[in-house]
């Protein structure tokens, strides 16, 4: 252990994650390496990694809290201004993944030791194909209901509501502070008691927004669904903290939660320290990775929150959530994008076991993945090489 070192870092991009991209931290054993994922494109990342690398190739991957300083806090000043912290989270959690192999441990059993030994998922869907029809809404539930898996928690978004009882252009991201009309609110209304009319009381709702009304709407919205009685309202305010989310926290009938596009431990504070959230919602991809996001639970738990994740990332990124969801105390459940069948299970040699919606968390070392080159490659994001 005392002689091993950090010798190259590759990123790699495949088809079907959107975005994001995996990363491998290779050390001077070859045949011990580190498995994480990117909340960004592979160009992004490896644009960036010609200033990080040279800061890290020859460390010890061991020394991983130092290491994750070295490539925030100790940049500059100003990190927070420009340290991509995505490339950051998928190199700590290939670091975790090289500690946990070193030691024979999962990584859940390095960090705090094992709360659970398998977490709660939930899923997107967009709802029925006609949400105010209830022959639809009743179709769509029993696609639900049959599911394999045995989801008990959903998050819906109404989007598609929009040309079926809202105006098609209703909503367009990016516009932030847009509002809703009492008649338009009142479609969302019937539209959301319908799909729990469909779905029964045996799964639970989350209200999805996407950062874009203002204050009156995102409390119109909570009222609206309030009757189908809701886990929380995802991210009805524009991203920053202001006092506008404390007003909507102190008036909103369901809880509040909010976290997906924020990168840094005091940007969470602020929420936390003036009582504007119920629930934080942070993503292992952006959040400086295993490292980062325990500092974020830690905060929560000081001021009683619990932790949701988000995750829309691929197999790797599901699984070192499920780690850091293991040995989180206030940890609840995380997102996960399963039902959308391409490269999950098929990534791994390794069985990918889900029962009554929860996933059970690898007692293999580090994240308990063995990739499949053969799947990696016939998947490859075009103009992408192999990383070997």
């Amino acid at each position: 252990m005392s002689k091993l070192k950090i010798t190259a870092v590759k990123v790699l991009q495949l088809q079907g994650h959107g975005i994001q991209s995996l990363v491998k931290v290779e050390t001077n054993e070859p045949e011990l390496y580190g498995l994480g994922e990117i909340g960004a494109p592979a160009v992004m990342a490896r644009a960036y990694l010609h200033h990080l690398g040279p800061k890290i190739l020859g460390q010890d991957p061991l020394e991983i809290e130092m290491l994750n300083a070295v490539m925030t806090r100790l940049q500059s000043q100003f990190f927070a201004h420009w340290v991509h912290n995505p490339t950051v989270a998928g190199i700590d959690i290939a670091l975790w993944d090289i500690a946990g192999k070193v030691f024979n441990r999962p990584i859940s059993k390095l960090l705090t030791g094992k709360f659970r030994d398998s977490v709660q998922l939930y899923i997107n869907t967009p709802g029925p194909n006609n949400w105010l029809d209830k022959r639809s809404c009743q179709e769509w539930a029993s696609e639900i209901k049959a599911d394999p898996h045995g989801w008990r928690v959903i998050k819906l978004g109404f989007e598609r509501l929009l040309g079926r009882g809202l105006p098609e252009n209703r909503y367009q991201a990016g516009y932030l502070s847009q509002m809703l009309t009492p008649t338009e609110l009142r479609v969302i209304r019937l539209g959301y008691e319908n799909c729990r009319d469909a779905l029964g009381w045996d799964i639970d709702v989350i209200v999805h927004c996407h950062n874009e009304w203002d204050l009156p709407t995102a409390l119109g919205i909570a009222e609206a669904v309030a009757p189908i009685k809701p886990l929380w309202l995802e991210d009805p305010l524009p991203v920053p903290y202001s006092e506008t989310w404390r007003a909507l926290k102190e008036q909103s009938p369901v809880r509040i939660m909010t976290g997906e596009k924020l990168e840094l431990a005091h940007e969470f504070l602020q929420f936390m320290a003036n009582e504007a959230i119920d629930v934080i919602h942070p993503d292992i991809a952006f959040t400086h990775g295993i490292t980062g996001i325990r500092k974020i639970a830690d905060l929560a738990e000081l001021f009683y929150l619990p932790v949701v994740t988000h995750c829309v990332g691929s197999y790797v990124q599901l699984l070192a959530t499920a780690h850091f969801g293991a040995s989180c105390r206030n940890f609840v459940m995380t997102e996960n994008r399963i039902p959308q069948g391409q490269l999950y299970a098929e990534m791994d040699e390794n069985p990918l076991v889900v029962r009554d919606g929860h996933l059970l968390v690898p007692d293999r070392p580090g994240l308990g993945i063995t990739l499949r080159p053969e799947v990696l490659r016939s998947n490859l994001w075009e103009g992408e090489a192999y990383w070997d």
